[in-house]
């Protein structure tokens, strides 16, 4: 004789759970949303725990993004020895913004602006698709997806330290002699790539859900670049403007750092109308700790905030 078995409601705990809401029941048995964020701290400690592979992906994408060039890697050194070839032909010579320097200070003190201000761009840019571009890295494997944009600058860092060679040679060929002050150049750069990681976090963030944002990227830093004095000494131009404005000027994160490294490097060129060794204003370091600082913990927090959004819908 064949029985009828009834229907099973799966919907209802029964038994010792029966009248447990879900959540109530997630917490007894010790259950989580998958892919939930976690603290602060966790968070931390898991991409701590994960540093030996942002530094794997880092010095992967760069060695693979030269490989089908047939000069490779030395494209690393030739872009930033071709930008500043322009540069110097355009703003140096055909609108002479090299007079007033010392001897032929010039090329110096115009490279290491350019190379200060290209690492912060590329850090913006490459932040910026860090998370849409590498959707399918996210959807497959479970790791803190600030490993993403620290990894890109983690990248630029390097390029810019395989580049830093071609500009110890331009600063000696321009005459300037190694001193105390070039051991100013690595808190610099630390300093540097903390604030790069910080603005790399928010774009990598506010990129994962406009798209639109990559398109507007390079004129924003376009124009950021004509205001921070990287081709001609902003100060000169701003002598007769508002103090309001000239202190806001004095702000610019990438004025700041391009200060404190054309000062660590080649103090004789600060101020480009006296050919004397010139001391650094106190307060450029205080920018500079404060910008590194207050910007890398604006952006982790950002980014930590929206972290189980990203690669989802």
């Amino acid at each position: 004789m064949s029985t009828v078995s009834e229907p099973v409601s799966l919907s209802a705990p029964r038994g010792a759970d029966a009248g447990l809401t879900p959540k109530q029941l997630a917490d007894k048995y010790g259950l989580s949303v998958s892919g939930a964020r976690p603290g602060l701290l966790a968070y931390t400690k898991q991409l701590w725990a994960r540093r030996h592979f942002i530094w794997a992906f880092a010095t992967a994408r760069l060695v693979a993004q030269y490989t089908d060039a047939k000069l490779g890697q030395l494209w690393q050194v030739v872009t930033p020895l071709l930008n500043c070839g322009v540069f110097y032909l355009v703003f140096g010579v055909i609108l002479a913004s090299k007079q007033g320097f010392p001897g032929h200070t010039y090329i110096s003190w115009l490279c290491i602006g350019v190379f200060v201000f290209q690492f912060t761009q590329n850090a913006v840019q490459s932040g910026t698709r860090a998370i849409s571009d590498n959707l399918g890295l996210i959807r497959a494997l479970h790791f803190p997806r600030a490993s993403l944009p620290i990894a890109f600058t983690v990248i630029q860092l390097q390029q810019l330290l395989i580049s830093m060679v071609v500009l110890v040679v331009t600063v000696l060929a321009g005459g300037i002699k190694p001193g105390k002050t070039w051991l100013l150049v690595i808190p610099e750069l630390l300093l540097q790539t903390l604030f790069n990681t910080g603005i790399s976090l928010i774009f990598a963030r506010i990129g994962s859900k406009t798209s639109d944002i990559s398109q507007l990227i390079p004129f924003v830093m376009r124009a950021w670049m004509f205001l921070s004095g990287v081709m001609f000494s902003i100060q000169d131009k701003i002598q007769t403007w508002p103090h309001s404005i000239q202190t806001i000027m004095a702000l610019n994160p990438a004025s700041v750092y391009m200060d404190l490294l054309r000062h660590a490097f080649a103090p004789i060129i600060y101020n480009k109308h006296q050919a004397v060794h010139q001391t650094l204003p106190p307060h450029q370091w205080t920018y500079g700790i404060g910008w590194a600082i207050g910007m890398f913990v604006i952006g982790y927090v950002f980014f930590w905030k929206a972290e189980e959004e990203y690669g989802r819908g």
